[in-house]
């Protein structure tokens, strides 16, 4: 009977502690989860005339084994056959868990020390908002945090973005996305 009640009061602590464990969550004061996104993430160049400005992002619920961290903006709906990659920015530092606006421009010194900004399909490094076509409807962004389980992905200079997505993907160990909106008429 004591056996039987220790097996109940193990699985229970273990089932609870799942339950009430913190999950990595991302946040951001510049876009929401299916919500549009303003003229300040929109691409300057290809017809487009925003802002370019990569949004405010804060992750919390870092899971155990993290060793740092990755930032992706990918767009599904681009009408490639593959999607469109506005952002990778990978190597960010564990003690890292807040990007302020504009950290995706190269052209500013505001990405986390260490941290590799890959290039994105516009052919630049950096952070590229959107430009979807006109009148092509609404495309749905994804911006996701990695927790990765090593401290620096090894990617060559100039490494591409189907590269660095393998080398992100192969290390995750959690990820939490937002994903906004964008349209132009």
């Amino acid at each position: 009977m004591f056996r039987s009640f220790t097996v109940v009061a193990l699985l229970t602590l273990s089932l609870s502690s799942t339950v009430f464990a913190e999950s990595l969550k991302l946040s951001s004061q510049d876009i929401a989860d299916g919500e549009f996104m303003s003229k300040a993430q929109e691409f300057t160049g290809f017809g487009c005339s925003g802002g370019d400005l990569s949004p405010q992002l804060t992750w919390s619920g870092v899971p155990e084994g993290t060793k740092s961290f990755a930032i992706t903006a990918y767009d599904p709906d681009a009408p490639t056959g593959s999607g469109w990659w506005h952002w990778q920015i990978v190597n960010i530092p564990l003690n890292v868990t807040e990007l302020t606006a504009g950290a995706g421009s190269t052209k500013k010194d505001l990405a986390p020390t260490g941290s590799m900004q890959i290039t994105n399909d516009y052919g630049n490094r950096g952070f590229g908002g959107a430009c979807p076509p006109a009148g092509h409807g609404i495309h749905h962004y994804r911006f996701t945090v990695h927790a990765l389980s090593v401290e620096k992905l090894e990617l060559p200079e100039g490494a591409s973005g189907a590269l660095a997505g393998y080398m992100i993907n192969a290390n995750t160990i959690e990820t939490s996305t937002i994903e906004s909106l964008y349209k132009r008429d």
